[in-house]
């Protein structure tokens, strides 16, 4: 019976493949790296409510005003339609 290609990989006896590769030393000093990643981080600005709060008052006011020339404007048609056809 062949064994199958993952059951050789997984074969200690198959040699180098996996061995675990040795972690490679960094020139990096890694307190200036956690100091550089640090910095470079946005700061989380807190949200202004008064953009917000003026958008929806011009929202309000601006439907007030609509709704008000609706109500106060003259109708467009200033003849009753019944009285058109001819009926009484």
């Amino acid at each position: 019976m062949n064994p199958s290609r993952a059951q050789r990989l997984r074969d200690p006896a198959s040699g180098p493949i996996l061995k675990p590769m040795p972690p490679a030393d960094s020139a990096l000093d890694a307190d200036e790296i956690a100091r550089a990643r640090g910095l470079l981080v946005r700061r989380k600005r807190p949200q202004r409510m008064w953009p917000v709060l003026a958008a929806a008052a011009f929202l309000a006011v601006s439907a007030l005003a609509f709704a008000t020339a609706m109500i106060l404007a003259p109708p467009l048609v200033s003849e009753h339609v019944a009285h058109q056809r001819g009926a009484n």
